[in-house]
C-alpha cells in the first residue's frame, strides 16, 4: 500500500509517519499530559524505545496493510518540528485518534488537522461513518468533537493510562459531515 498524502491546512503540514520519527515521537509523546487519557494499553512510564516499537511493530506494519493512515503534525511555520500525531484506523468504535505536545494544545492546531483527516477519510477513503472514543473526563478532546460536529452515542467503562473512567464514544455520518461542509 501506499502512505497517505501529505495534508496541508492554513497552519499545520500533516506528513504520514516515518520510523525516522520516533526519537521526536520519543520527545513529545512521553509525558504525562500526552498519555494520561489514551487507552491503557499504552505503557506507563513510557519505555524509551516505546516510540520506535510502536511505529516499527504497530503503526508502520497496519499503514503497509493499509488498515491505519498515520500522519505527523508539524506547523508550517517550522516544518521541521514534530508537535503532534493524528491518526485514521479501519477498526471496529475507533476511526481517529490523535495527540499534541501540551505546548501546542489550546490553539485550535487540532481541530484543524481533524478537519484535515477527516476529509481524507470521508472523502479520499468513501467511509459512511467514524467513530471516536475518549475518556469523559477528557474536556479538550470532546469539544474538539463537538466543534466537528460529532455526537455522543454511547458510554461505558474502560480503562486508560490514568485509571478507569467513563468512556464515551462519539460519531459523526458522512451525511452529516458533507451538511457540515455546506455551511
Amino acid at each position: 500500500m501506499q502512505p497517505p498524502p501529505t495534508l496541508r491546512t492554513s497552519r499545520l503540514i500533516l506528513q504520514p509517519l516515518h520510523q525516522s520519527d520516533a526519537p521526536a515521537i520519543q520527545k513529545h509523546f512521553a509525558h504525562w499530559e500526552v498519555v494520561r487519557y489514551l487507552n491503557a494499553l499504552v505503557p506507563w512510564p513510557y519505555p524509551d524505545d516505546g516510540a520506535l516499537n510502536y511505529l516499527r511493530d504497530v503503526a508502520l506494519p497496519a499503514m503497509a496493510r493499509g488498515e491505519e493512515w498515520h500522519w505527523t503534525i508539524r506547523l508550517l511555520s517550522q516544518p521541521d518540528q514534530l508537535i503532534g500525531s493524528i491518526s485514521l484506523m479501519d477498526a471496529i468504535d475507533n476511526n481517529r485518534g490523535f495527540w499534541l505536545a501540551p505546548q501546542w494544545q489550546g490553539q485550535g492546531l487540532m481541530s484543524e488537522a481533524c478537519r484535515a483527516v477527516d476529509t481524507y477519510w470521508f472523502q479520499t477513503l468513501g467511509r459512511e461513518r467514524m467513530r471516536v472514543p475518549k475518556a469523559a473526563p477528557n474536556v479538550g478532546s470532546r469539544r474538539i468533537s463537538e466543534r466537528g460536529g460529532m455526537r455522543l452515542v454511547s458510554s461505558t467503562e474502560s480503562d486508560f493510562v490514568s485509571g478507569r473512567f467513563s468512556s464515551e464514544l462519539w460519531e459523526i455520518t458522512r451525511g452529516q459531515w458533507l451538511a457540515l461542509q455546506l455551511k
